[in-house]
């Protein structure tokens, strides 16, 4: 705990700096104001309860000071008490806040859902988890809109990319909720093409990527190759007559993203670009990441998106988190979106690993 105490103080100073910048009307307008603006507006959510918790502090030693005196000693004990609860409320807080809010927990994500190893059975398995985030994103008032689906030729999806938006209750922006979903997901299960009652092994991957703010991410309308064409699937004939569809391309990392799912090509692209500016969001940080663990000699293994994080076995209606290495026997509960015991249980132990690790970004 010293250590991130010492942390935050590095970003109180850092935050002040940034405040008296903010007040100086020759930095107002200039280039770094709205980053440094919404930096400073992320910090608060630290430095506020940091700056109570140092108050509290003092006021516990100066309190401590008293004990000696037989008059004051009875209220000085009351206020130390009442202190020390208030100190530690306030430190939950601010530890809660960064194993949430680091690395972009309070932002909007892109979610992608493909189907992998197994075929149709895949596909499906990959349209149960869709439906599966559906139910529980739009249980804690979060919405998922569709930016690109390729349905599967059985059903389910081979591919679908959904932009996820909105708060929950407790204040838990879309990434923060879907961070850990990121992985390989198996399943073993009879298919439902199955004739000999077999149980097949099947999987699918997910990938949830914070969204960037414009400033965040350079993106040059030089670099991009942007086509237009029409859209395929359901929708009428709108879909055979308009060239809606867009997809974008940035020739200097070949990221390609496409959206079809608006009825206007303009809607389309812009959905497209949050798509592309994620991406490449997403990258910059995995770089960064990669970075900061070469110059600690730790391994970058354990958010391998390659890896298998999660089974889903639907005969026993078992589910094991492989990470945390906890099983549960509820996968009816969780497939129908009530996946929040799950969560609560990985978000403590990325909690207490993100505290180990933190190195005082937020």
């Amino acid at each position: 705990m010293a250590e991130i105490e010492t942390a935050l103080s590095r970003l109180h100073e850092r935050w002040r700096r940034m405040a008296a910048q903010l007040s100086d009307p020759s930095f107002i307008g200039g280039p770094d104001y709205q980053r440094t603006l919404r930096e400073h507006a992320r910090l608060t959510r630290l430095m506020e309860p940091w700056e109570e918790r140092c108050k509290a502090v003092e006021d516990i030693a100066g309190a401590e000071a008293l004990l000696s005196d037989p008059d004051l000693r009875g209220e000085a004990e009351a206020e130390i008490r009442a202190k020390r609860v208030r100190a530690d409320e306030l430190l939950a807080t601010i530890t809660a806040a960064i194993a949430s809010g680091a690395g972009g927990g309070d932002r909007d994500c892109i979610l992608e859902i493909r189907g992998g190893t197994g075929g149709d059975e895949a596909c499906l398995f990959a349209g149960d988890l869709v439906r599966m985030y559906t139910l529980w994103t739009g249980r804690l008032g979060l919405r998922m809109v569709p930016m690109s689906v390729n349905p599967g030729e059985m059903g389910g999806v081979k591919e679908a990319i959904y932009q996820v938006t909105g708060t929950t209750a407790d204040g838990l922006g879309a990434y923060g909720l879907l961070r850990w979903e990121s992985g390989g997901h198996r399943v073993q299960r009879v298919p439902a093409t199955e004739a000999q009652g077999r149980i097949h092994t099947s999987a699918a991957t997910v990938a949830v990527l914070p969204e960037a703010e414009d400033a965040e991410i350079e993106v040059r309308t030089e670099d991009l190759q942007i086509d237009t064409y029409r859209a395929g699937g359901a929708g009428g004939q709108h879909v055979n007559k308009t060239e809606s569809a867009v997809r974008i391309t940035h020739r200097p990392t070949g990221v390609v993203v496409a959206c079809q799912e608006e009825r206007s090509q303009l809607a389309n692209r812009e959905k497209a670009m949050k798509w592309l500016r994620a991406r490449l969001y997403e990258a910059e940080q995995e770089r960064l990441r990669a970075s900061r663990a070469a110059a600690r000699k730790e391994q970058v293994g354990s958010g391998d998106r390659s890896d298998r994080i999660r089974t889903y076995n639907f005969p026993q209606n078992r589910i094991t988190d492989h990470r945390i290495e906890r099983t549960a026997y509820n996968l009816d509960r969780y497939i129908d979106g009530e996946c929040d015991d799950l969560h609560a249980a990985m978000n403590e132990a990325e909690k207490t690993r993100v505290l180990q690790e933190w190195d005082g970004e937020f």
